[in-house]
């Protein structure tokens, strides 16, 4: 498919060829930014969601003949008669409060919706990226994580349905590629943030803002040692495109490797949102990682890519972007 466009004189001329994309969780957090940065290198995109955890507010501002949303449970039979170059598999609850209330839901997401969104790329020929995580490794014993890592998951924990779902969803990825020649890519994201993650979808970063935008106390679990790595949404976008236009197959780590404790973490929020807050401490959740950095080598070699926003600036941009009412949770 073509784009077109008319001059000044009337005269029709093509610009650069028109890939399609589908991206199911479009209308999430990493979701709807993937969306903006498609549209924005001229693909079209038909974003697939059932809003269990997605919202329409993330992609209300979109407007562009080349983007479609669908609503669409992917847990059931999908259907896309169009031609498709690009499949970029998002879809699943993933924070702790969504897949803990959601676990069969999830589990669902990670099997059937994958084999779904596997079948459809086998049939239009298309591209196909799972998105997996660095949940994938448990909390992990050889630091920092390798994409070679096996993992140490407790998969009968209270976490383990979203990362036994991610380690089946990689599985189920290779064997379509292995078998029957799908072309895969799998992406394993490390913390992300940025615009559009929910005040209360219950991870570090969107939980200290809240409560600093509301001079509340910050709430650090444990006693703040804990270390994660925390990449700025753009950085993450740009890694997971170049990742899908690559002919890499296997596993790709993709985040931030500068880690931080999250006692740090605390102090950089209260410090970039000028807060009166104070930091307080609760007990450590069960299988809560003591440790998460990637180790980027893979993506630096195969892709080109490295994050370029510091931790700092990212938190001011998501502050100046979002507003402090949406970060505050002012609207929930």
């Amino acid at each position: 498919m073509e784009r077109r466009k008319r001059g000044s004189d009337g005269s029709v001329c093509k610009i650069a060829p028109m890939s399609t994309c589908v991206i199911t969780g479009g209308a999430g957090f990493l979701g709807s930014h993937l969306c903006e940065h498609l549209l924005g290198k001229g693909h079209r995109v038909i974003c697939v969601d059932n809003l269990e955890t997605g919202s329409l507010q993330n992609i209300e501002h979109i407007r562009d003949d080349a983007f479609e949303f669908r609503n669409i449970d992917i847990t059931e039979k999908v259907e896309i008669p169009e031609d498709v170059d690009f499949v970029y598999h998002l879809a699943s609850p993933a924070s702790p409060i969504d897949y803990l209330r959601l676990p069969l839901h999830t589990l669902k997401v990670g099997s059937h919706g994958t084999h779904h969104m596997l079948g459809l790329a086998k049939w239009k020929r298309a591209r196909f990226l799972i998105a997996s995580t660095s949940e994938v490794y448990g909390d992990p014993q050889v630091h920092p994580q390798t994409e070679d890592y096996w993992g140490h998951v407790n998969p009968i924990g209270p976490r383990g349905v979203y990362d036994e779902a991610k380690r089946y969803a990689e599985a189920l990825t290779m064997a379509y590629h292995r078998q029957q020649g799908v072309d895969t890519a799998i992406v394993r994201i490390f913390n992300t943030y940025g615009p559009r993650m929910r005040a209360h979808d219950g991870r570090a970063i969107p939980t200290f803002l809240r409560q600093a935008l509301k001079d509340q106390n910050l709430t650090v679990f444990g006693d703040g040692s804990q270390t994660r790595s925390f990449c700025y949404v753009d950085d993450l976008i740009r890694g997971i495109v170049a990742l899908a236009e690559s002919d890499v197959h296997t596993p790709v780590n993709v985040g931030n490797p500068n880690e931080f404790t999250l006692l740090e973490l605390a102090k950089a929020v209260i410090e970039v949102a000028d807060s009166r807050s104070e930091i307080i401490y609760e007990p450590l959740p069960v299988d809560d990682p003591q440790q998460r950095q990637p180790d980027i080598t893979r993506a630096r070699d195969l892709l080109g890519w490295e994050p370029q926003v510091e931790l700092r600036e990212g938190l001011q941009r998501t502050i100046e972007q979002a507003g402090v009412e949406q970060l505050a949770g002012a609207s929930d």
